[in-house]
């Protein structure tokens, strides 16, 4: 089973003067909610420790991914691997995702000597949905004015629990 979390960090903090009811899709994507995240299957974990990782941005393309490695029409029987990236704005790291049948490699580029996750699509794609939902909860949580943001009932919505 794979574990996906994050970390908010304080020595990002967002401006003070934000207002999270009107932020814009690039805001919330790129701006705000600095922190680490992680991703780990059993005792094996692929995680940041930068503290500038925009965390929303980082659930929404995660979310964004699982649906484009899904994009063979034959699904789980699809020999064809079919790939992604997820680039950290940042940086020149990226996690890569490989597709082949019904699993999913995921390894990082900083972490060359650790050997990629190994999930199953449809794990994958319940969990990233669910940490999406989860981290919102917890956003909104500390920032209530977000949860009058017309951009995260969007996102909230092309992403339910499944």
């Amino acid at each position: 089973m794979i574990e996906i979390g994050y970390s908010l960090s304080l020595r990002f903090p967002d401006p003070p003067q934000t207002d999270y009811r009107t932020a814009d899709v690039r805001a919330l994507r790129y701006d705000l909610f600095c922190g680490d995240v992680y991703l780990a299957v059993g005792e094996q974990e692929l995680s940041t420790a930068w503290g500038w990782v925009p965390v929303l941005d980082f659930a929404w393309a995660l979310c964004d991914i699982v649906e484009r490695v899904d994009a063979d029409p034959l699904g789980s029987r699809a020999s064809v691997p079919q790939t992604a990236e997820l680039d950290f704005t940042e940086s020149t790291d990226r996690l890569r995702f490989l597709r082949r049948f019904g699993w999913v490699e995921i390894s990082a580029d900083w972490l060359p000597d650790t050997a990629p996750l190994s999930v199953n699509h449809a794990e994958l794609r319940r969990e990233a949905r669910d940490f999406l939902q989860d981290l919102v909860a917890d956003l909104t949580d500390m920032h209530p004015d977000l949860d009058d943001n017309p951009a995260i009932w969007d996102l909230r919505a092309r992403y339910p629990r499944v």
